[in-house]
């Protein structure tokens, strides 16, 4: 396994009760996908991370963070309609 550097932000509105979750690495180059309607291998070692994304969050999506990096960002909650 690799260490690396991130960075974690928390983002609670309080109006609206939506939480936002967004964590930026430096690896720009090894972008998410949506998690296949597969589990990963039991060896596999990455493909798990989204999983538990996909299944609790309203919304999810990627962006770049210059120079090199992305931002992975997740909301949860919030008012419901």
């Amino acid at each position: 396994m690799h260490s690396r550097d991130f960075r974690l932000a928390l983002t609670l509105d309080t109006t609206t009760g939506l939480l936002r979750i967004a964590v930026t690495d430096a690896r720009g180059e090894s972008l998410p996908s949506p998690p296949a309607d597969r589990e990963p291998s039991l060896d596999a070692e990455s493909g798990r991370g989204l999983l538990p994304v996909t299944a609790l969050a309203g919304r999810w999506s990627v962006e770049p963070y210059p120079p090199g990096g992305k931002t992975v960002w997740a909301q949860i909650g919030g008012l419901q309609p």
